[in-house]
């Protein structure tokens, strides 16, 4: 009786365990295939495989789980060798995000404050204000409690703040519909505003600003227009196709691959010019930086060194070319047209010290 007992109070714990497992592994397949059928509904066409590679699961049981769902009633629709899709007019009811869900929509809005423009900032302002809607009380206080603990710092950026900058949503839509859009654009280092009639394949971020990538039936060739100094944008109902196009992807290589060869540069400033020269070492090349004292050693790759020197000479004294030696003769051309522009003044100011 005493052995019986003892058995029954040793395995208790196990049997019980087993149940725990068990329903472990039933929420947890809730769970996915909840968020499978989430995923079905963010894209026209959904690969098994991608499924599988999703949510690390096997295609068998992607298979049986897509079969659960249908038979829950889930009109879902495959084409062989295709994918899977949802039938048009099914929607799943408002689900609840969970706080690391929410908290990284509240960080994309962040960047979203600082890398894009109003017409972007609007939209997502719109689609957070929704996600909170459906936030419990406790999910709605951790949104506002981490929101005054997060900031991004703006762009140093050189665009024309007379420019409304709130074309971004103008564009995508265009890329999507494939119109061609008629627009008043100001090219750097010159006053005058252009029209153009361009038509656009994409949009890329690069040296802290938005690039439309678009072919130009002006030029008719590829431009590179940064959306920050269009003045006027009106899409029209012109439209075009993608075959006689490269892709934004196929642009950027070309572009690449034909930049010139790259040259590392390495540049010694000291403690307090470091201080001062924050992102716009990005817009340069920069690579790596380490820190030798009272000096910081940065190492740059540039296609184009004269633009790097002139950069370089605004920081005077504060700077130290350790190599390449082409560098070093952009950067003493530079100082020699300065000498030559202000000799005037030079002169003025050595007489008034010699008399």
């Amino acid at each position: 009786m005493r052995f019986e007992m003892r058995t029954r109070a040793v395995y208790r714990p196990i049997v019980e365990n087993k149940y725990a497992v068990r329903t472990f592994k039933l929420m947890n397949r809730i769970d996915r295939l909840t968020a499978i059928l989430i995923h079905l509904q963010s894209k026209r066409l959904v690969k098994a495989e991608e499924i599988a590679s999703r949510f690390d699961i096997s295609l068998r049981t992607v298979y049986r789980d897509v079969k659960a769902l249908m038979e829950a009633g889930v009109p879902i629709g495959s084409e062989a060798g295709v994918g899977y899709f949802i039938v048009d007019g099914y929607h799943l009811p408002p689900v609840m995000f969970s706080q690391e869900e929410a908290g990284a929509m509240l960080l994309a809005g962040k960047l979203v404050e600082q890398m894009t423009d109003k017409s972007i900032r609007d939209a997502f302002e719109s689609a957070l204000t929704k996600i909170k809607s459906v936030l419990n009380d406790p999910g709605r206080e951790h949104l506002e409690s981490l929101y005054s603990h997060i900031e991004v710092r703006p762009s140093v950026t050189d665009g024309m703040q007379e420019f409304p900058n709130r074309f971004l949503s103008d564009l995508q839509k265009a890329v999507v519909e494939k119109r061609a859009v008629d627009m008043e654009y100001m090219a750097r280092y010159r006053d005058e505003l252009t029209q153009r009639v361009v038509e656009p394949i994409g949009l890329y971020y690069y040296g802290s600003a938005w690039h439309l990538i678009a072919w130009c039936r002006v030029r008719n060739d590829y431009r590179d227009f940064r959306v920050d100094r269009i003045s006027k944008l009106t899409l029209t109902d012109s439209t075009f196709t993608n075959h006689n196009h490269l892709s934004l992807q196929e642009y950027v290589q070309t572009v690449m691959r034909n930049h010139g060869e790259l040259h590392e540069a390495v540049v010694m400033f000291d403690k307090r010019t470091a201080r001062y020269i924050g992102e716009r070492k990005y817009q340069h090349g920069f690579v790596t930086e380490r820190d030798l004292g009272d000096k910081v050693q940065m190492t740059f790759l540039t296609s184009f060194l004269p633009s790097l020197g002139r950069w370089l000479v605004t920081y005077g004294t504060g700077v130290e070319i350790v190599s390449p030696s082409e560098l070093k003769e952009v950067i003493q051309a530079h100082i020699a047209e300065l000498v030559e522009h202000y000799k005037p003044a030079l002169a003025a100011l050595m007489g008034e010290k010699i008399s």
